[in-house]
Formats: C-alpha cells, sequence, structure tokens
C-alpha cells in the first residue's frame, strides 16, 4: 500500500485509513502497524490511534496482511483458467470478463488466484501469499491477457520490469465520440477521489500516470463511438478508464465513469487486454503474445458495421 491521504480522510486515525484501503480488519491492521510495518511520510508509525493530515503519504507492507478479512487462499479446480503459456517461471493467462484477479473485500472464494492455485500450486511461496504470483491485475470486468509469475525470481524480475516500463501492454477500447487527434497521449497524474475513496479520479496529488492511444476506427451511425488501441506506460488503477473519461472519451459500458448509456447498452467496461510484449525475466526470450477479442466485444462491434 502506498497512498496519499485525501482531504476527506484528514483528522481520520491511521488503522481506520488502512483498513479502509487494504481491506483488512481493524484487528489485522493494529497488528501490523505494531510490527512497524506502516509509515507516514517516510517514519515508522506504531500508535494506530495516530491522526493523518492532508497529504501524509501512508505507506504499508501489505504482504504480512493474511487474506483481507477472509479465509486462506486454497486452490479450486472449479475456476476455469485459459492458460496460453506457461513454463517454468512465467505463466500467461487470457481472463474472461467477470473473474476478479485476486481475493479482497467480497470476494474471498472462486478468483483468477483460486484457479491457478489449482493447476499451478507451487506459487503458493510466490509473491505476496493474499495474492500469490500476480504481478499487475486487470479490473473484473476487462477481459485479456495477464502475466503470473510462477517463480520468486520470475516475481521480482518482473515487477521490476513493469516498474521500468519495459512491458509493452496494449488495450483495444470502444469509447463514446469521435477524436480531433488521431494519436496522442494523456498525462495526468491519477489518485482516489476525495469524495469517493474507492474511485480514482485525475488529480494533481496523484501518482505519474501516462497512456498512449490510437484511434483505430470511427463510427458515426447511428451513434459516435471510436475503437482506439491504448498502451500502458504506468500501471495505476482503472488507468485507461479514468484517463479517457478526462479527455471526454469514457469507455462503453463503464459504469462507474460515466460510459454506461441507454443509447448502447453494453454489461461491462468495453476494454481487452489484447496484446503483451516482453522479455522473459529469467531467460530473457523476446515474447509475444495476443488475444482475439471475445464474443461479447466482437458481435458488439458488428453492430455497428
Amino acid at each position: 500500500m502506498d497512498e496519499v491521504v485525501p482531504a476527506s480522510l484528514a483528522g481520520q486515525r491511521l488503522d481506520r485509513v488502512v483498513a479502509m484501503v487494504t481491506g483488512a480488519s481493524r484487528a489485522e491492521v493494529a497488528d501490523l502497524i505494531s510490527a512497524g510495518a506502516v509509515t507516514v511520510d517516510g517514519q515508522v508509525v506504531t500508535t494506530r490511534s495516530h491522526r493523518l493530515a492532508e497529504g501524509n503519504r501512508v505507506q504499508a507492507d501489505v504482504a504480512q496482511l493474511p487474506p483481507a478479512g477472509g479465509p486462506p487462499v486454497v486452490a479450486d479446480a472449479d475456476v476455469d483458467v485459459q492458460v496460453v503459456f506457461a513454463d517454468d517461471d512465467l505463466i500467461v493467462v487470457d481472463k474472461p470478463a467477470g473473474l476478479v484477479v485476486h481475493p479482497g473485500a467480497g470476494n474471498y472464494e472462486g478468483t483468477l488466484v483460486h484457479g491457478l492455485l489449482a493447476r499451478f500450486p507451487e506459487i503458493a511461496t510466490v509473491g505476496d501469499p493474499t495474492r500469490p504470483g500476480i504481478v499487475h491485475r486487470l479490473d473484473k470486468g476487462t477481459s485479456g491477457l495477464l502475466l503470473v509469475a510462477r517463480s520468486p525470481e520470475a516475481y521480482t524480475r518482473l515487477v521490476a520490469l513493469l516498474a521500468a516500463h519495459d512491458v509493452e501492454r496494449r488495450y483495444l477500447a470502444l469509447v463514446w465520440g469521435e477524436f480531433a487527434v488521431l494519436n496522442g497521449m494523456v498525462d495526468a497524474p491519477i489518485g482516489r477521489s476525495a469524495r469517493e475513496p474507492t474511485r480514482m479520479t485525475v488529480s494533481a496529488k496523484g501518482k505519474p500516470a501516462r497512456t498512449r492511444y490510437e484511434v483505430v476506427a470511427t463510427y458515426r451511425d447511428p451513434l459516435t463511438l471510436s475503437l482506439v488501441e491504448c498502451r500502458l506506460e504506468t500501471g495505476r488503477t482503472h488507468q485507461i478508464r479514468v484517463h479517457l473519461t478526462a479527455i471526454d472519451h469514457p469507455v462503453v459500458g463503464d459504469q462507474r465513469y460515466g460510459g454506461a448509456r441507454s443509447s448502447f447498452p453494453f454489461p461491462r467496461p468495453w476494454l481487452h487486454a489484447v496484446a503483451l510484449r516482453l522479455r522473459h525475466p529469467v531467460t530473457g526470450e523476446e515474447l509475444a503474445f495476443d488475444s482475439p477479442l471475445p464474443d461479447d466485444l466482437r458481435e458488439s462491434l458488428e453492430r455497428l458495421g
């Protein structure tokens, strides 16, 4: 966890804010604070009633937390996992829409991680035990390609590759409106909304975030929509959805960020992780993976002609 305290949470207790962001119980957070695993502006704070001020940077070692408020993460063979690549160090999954990547508040069973553990039990000791093997994630409603570390060495190196922006991640998104500029970059920091802490927004107090986009197709009849390819240079929560909304092109079907409209109803955000390009984290081999559009996205485009 690494968060900057918004105005709406100024004056709140440290344990309450950490619990709110991580989904852990107050008792679990109290143990975390007592263990010296939480810092405020770089200084360890062991008093859980410590009051926070706007702008404080709160960091917590979430690896020391048990699964947030839920049972231990165990294998579940009933969760179907579509694996497109696997070797001793790396797994690449094509995630369907509707599947949560890892356990968290309200989702303690039936996640992608549970299915992965049934097929690759060794990942239980890789990375964060609450989300073993996971180095990045896709939102529940987003489909497409996801990297998973199968060995500790791969985990460390994948985290470094992602931090250095050395993994090319491309997405297709169907959005509202027509672009005046057919390619460009949205360079705008993203942070938690002061009004709704579970919602992300462009904020001067947020973390740097950059999304490149290129218009692939424009539809003008019966509705004005654009199909765009997006490339992530950073990996903030809801980044593509927030950035496209910020430039007045929300993702079709995205209820949270203004893209759900009755004129073209769609049951989820129209967003698909279509391609991954990277060097293998252990062997250095150049790898490239592509994912075809799932049926619901393909059929929606056919409706547009």
